[in-house]
């Protein structure tokens, strides 16, 4: 069985990966600062995530970070938290899978043009993309790092329905067959989980939008 720690598995999105990681079997752990263990982690250790050390996570076959912040004040926190991870993680053998954002995902063939650039981008969430990318960024710069950054579609919708089914997709805007860049948190979970299954993008960024 294989051993995962989910940090801040308390969230929205770290709940749905933690079901789906514990429905196949994984023995995870959640990490969150709050007292109660909101998921269905079978193990969980209260802890804010600047004070989880290597030592914390030296167990882990992988370890997710679904860290995510919205509010203007605490946006630089998106580029302190992977850097925070990514030393923690350097020259370890265990996979860091990131929860991302769509914001940095390629629009044009050549992967000049990001999404977040584009003159269609809603301005009010240009701020978020901007420092999802600049996570991006940081984890592009790290060879001592086993990391996969996993960007959802342009429509994120929490409260979408699970189809069990989505595509894959690497850097550039995938569309599905109607033209649409969508998908739920529950299939994303679903992509989310094999990708920790299967392991096959390290260093990459992958997408995911629903079939």
């Amino acid at each position: 069985m294989s051993k995962v720690a989910v940090i801040s598995s308390n969230g929205r999105v770290a709940r749905l990966i933690v079901e789906e990681l514990v429905g196949r079997g994984y023995d995870v752990t959640g990490f969150s600062r709050e007292e109660t263990n909101a998921s269905k982690a079978q193990t969980y250790i209260q802890k804010d995530l600047f004070d989880i050390t290597k030592e914390d996570v030296a167990d882990f076959e992988v370890v997710v970070s679904a860290f995510g912040t919205w509010a203007p004040e605490t946006l630089h926190l998106h580029v302190e938290v992977i850097n925070h991870l990514s030393d923690i993680m350097a020259n370890s053998d265990a996979r860091f899978v990131v929860v991302g954002g769509a914001g940095s995902l390629y629009v044009d063939p050549e992967l000049t043009v990001q999404l977040v650039d584009t003159p269609d981008f809603p301005k009010e969430y240009y701020a978020l993309a901007k420092a999802q990318t600049d996570a991006l960024d940081v984890l592009r710069k790290r060879n001592d790092v086993k990391w996969t950054f996993v960007s959802p579609a342009g429509d994120f919708q929490a409260d979408g329905e699970r189809t069990g089914e989505y595509i894959l997709g690497g850097e550039q805007l995938t569309l599905n067959s109607r033209g649409e860049s969508i998908i739920s948190y529950a299939d994303y979970a679903l992509g989310f989980a094999d990708e920790i299954e299967k392991g096959n993008h390290i260093q990459e960024r992958i997408s995911l939008v629903r079939k």
